[in-house]
């Protein structure tokens, strides 16, 4: 079953230990423990699968794609049974989970295709803008402001009060 390493993205040197792991792996149909065992190792798997973390992420890949016709060929026959198929919801449910991972169906890509011809865009001048505004003097009156001509009779109605409580 070593036919399926060879299509590592980014091959590195792996010791006769390590890839004896990876073709264990395989064998074992992903049992991490009964391949380390297989391949020499003693103590914990966790260590060789942390350490080759990037090929057994390849690997699971390729034993997918090697699956996907198996996985395309089970979506035909239970859409075309007439009898019925136990747990065919599970495995039309498994089935469709591969083909997603693989690429097969529901691939959600966007291809984005930009061409840039003429490179700077320039905008004109801003136009001033002119605001009409009436200009309004103002008188102190105490500690606060006051516009002139303008009524203010909370303030005139506060400061009376004051002047009675005071008196």
């Amino acid at each position: 079953m070593s036919s399926i390493l060879p299509s590592l993205s980014k091959p590195r040197e792996l010791t006769e230990k390590q890839q004896l792991f990876l073709d264990s792996l395989v064998e074992t149909q992903g049992d991490a423990k009964q391949a380390a065992a297989l391949a020499g190792y003693s103590g914990g798997h966790y260590q060789v699968l942390k350490a080759l973390k990037n090929e057994v992420l390849e690997l699971t890949k390729d034993v997918l794609a090697h699956n996907a016709p198996k996985a395309a060929f089970k979506l035909l026959e239970i859409m075309e049974s007439d009898k019925p198929i136990p747990q065919a919801n599970n495995k039309l449910t498994a089935a469709q989970s591969l083909l997603d991972r693989v690429g097969v169906s529901k691939s959600e890509t966007l291809d984005i295709n930009h061409q840039v011809s003429g490179g700077i865009f320039l905008m004109p001048d801003k136009a001033p803008i002119e605001v009409e505004a009436e200009e309004v003097e103002y008188e102190e009156t105490g500690n606060s402001e006051t516009e002139t001509g303008s009524e203010q009779p909370y303030v005139e109605e506060a400061s009376e009060r004051e002047k009675e409580e005071t008196e």
